[in-house]
């Protein structure tokens, strides 16, 4: 139950919503979350030279940058529900000060200050009140090219984790982690403040009392066949089970690259390969998910980064390891956004404020779990390749339960919102 999508949202919709406006939001929206992004990518960079530093295991480090996803997507629920009522604009800017402020309260070294810094301040009411809200918001802008925007903004991320790390890496290395806190807490100040209060204004195509009630009472009919809380749950768990092993070479990969000799600033550069290629494939899979819809794109992108996590297990050469970090990045890239592409093809637009953070807060759950699990297992193993295994059977579950979906929505067409709405 879209509101529209490809070819059949063009027919539908004769009259787009999408103009100049829709692709300014756009734009605003990825400058946002390329800067509000490098907040999670702190603890990543400096991940040995904190444990080294505090002399705490790597696990415990791992945990506090876990529950920054766990905030994150925890928050988005409460979030997307706030900014319906008091506006996107002013929910960021509230998430804005929140990230700063735990990026400041972490700088201080305690533990109990880290979980609180990320899991609480940059994670539920910081990056919680930013992303989740912010990619609702550009999907209402758009209904021809939704997969395309939600890819662009999505790679937000990508573009902290090309531009951030190396400046993190000679900043840790240099001053230190925590004035690299500190100093990263008034970048994120001066670069989203302003662009929020200015920018982001209410999105097209609110509805009307009368067409929220026809949504919500069709909302109940079967999706795919089967009730919609079923899906929505299933889709919850692929997403949580993708998200596994999407984390671990995210979050360990620096760590990894300097347990074998190749150092830090290699590890470094890495991951802003592995980040780069996915901000360049996250286009494709963006442009892919218009033509084919959410969840195939799912299902493609899964098998990609299933190859690639095993691949890891293969060699610690150092080119080879580069190679294998850019197919990474171009697997694993789409998935995300086709996860929200998928629930506004198969749910109401009235659904999203509180679907789309849902899968949002599944998935970055299972980020979390794979973050922290990677780093459990090297501390009972001294390296990481029972991590990469653990994480190719989470992607198995992941390839099994989209499968699923995708069968039984063969041969069924996909309705749009403005059918339900004049139905």
């Amino acid at each position: 139950m879209p509101d529209d999508s490809g070819s059949a949202g063009a027919a539908l919709h004769p009259h787009s919503i999408e103009s100049r406006s829709s692709w300014v939001a756009a734009g605003v929206t990825l400058a946002i979350l390329s800067v509000a992004y490098g907040s999670t990518l702190l603890i990543v960079v400096g991940l040995r030279a904190m444990e080294i530093n505090l002399g705490v295991p790597r696990s415990i480090l791992a945990l506090a940058g876990a529950l920054t996803w766990v905030g994150t997507g925890l928050g988005g629920i409460v979030m997307g529900w706030l900014a319906d009522r008091i506006g996107v604009r002013n929910c960021v800017l509230m998430g804005t000060v929140s990230v700063a402020a735990g990026l400041a309260l972490s700088a201080t070294g305690h533990v109990w200050a880290l979980f609180i810094g990320h899991g609480v301040l940059i994670g539920f009411f910081g990056m919680g009140a930013i992303y989740p809200p912010l990619i609702i918001y550009v999907s209402r802008w758009f209904d021809r090219r939704r997969g395309t925007a939600v890819a662009l903004i999505s790679s937000g991320q990508y573009i902290a984790g090309v531009v951030w790390p190396a400046i993190f890496e000679r900043l840790i290395a240099g001053p230190g982690w925590r004035i690299t806190y500190l100093g990263y807490a008034g970048v994120v100040l001066l670069g989203v403040l302003p662009l929020a209060a200015l920018f982001l204004r209410p999105a097209p195509g609110a509805f009307g009392s009368g067409a929220k009630r026809v949504i919500t009472r069709m909302s109940r009919s079967p999706v795919l066949g089967l009730r919609p809380n079923a899906v929505q749950a299933i889709i919850c768990a692929a997403g949580f089970c993708c998200c596994v092993p999407m984390a671990i070479p995210q979050a360990h990969l620096v760590a990894f690259c300097g347990d074998i000799g190749l150092g830090a600033a290699t590890g470094a550069t890495m991951l802003s390969v592995l980040l780069g290629c996915a901000f360049v494939a996250r286009q494709f899979w963006g442009a892919f998910a218009d033509r084919y819809g959410g969840l195939k794109t799912v299902l493609a992108g899964s098998a990609c980064q299933a190859l690639a996590i095993a691949a890891f297990l293969l060699t610690q050469n150092e080119a080879g390891l580069f190679v294998i970090a850019a197919a990474y990045g171009f697997g694993f890239s789409g998935i995300i956004p086709a996860y929200v592409v998928a629930i506004r093809d198969l749910f109401p637009s009235a659904e999203a404020s509180w679907r789309v953070p849902l899968v949002l807060f599944t998935s970055m759950s299972g980020m979390a779990f794979g973050s922290w699990f990677a780093g459990r297992i090297y501390d009972q193993f001294g390296f990481y390749a029972p991590a990469f295994g653990s994480g190719v059977a989470f992607n198995i579950a992941n390839l099994a339960l989209v499968g699923f979906l995708v069968l039984r929505q063969s041969g069924r067409g996909r309705v749009t919102d403005a059918r339900l709405v004049a139905g």
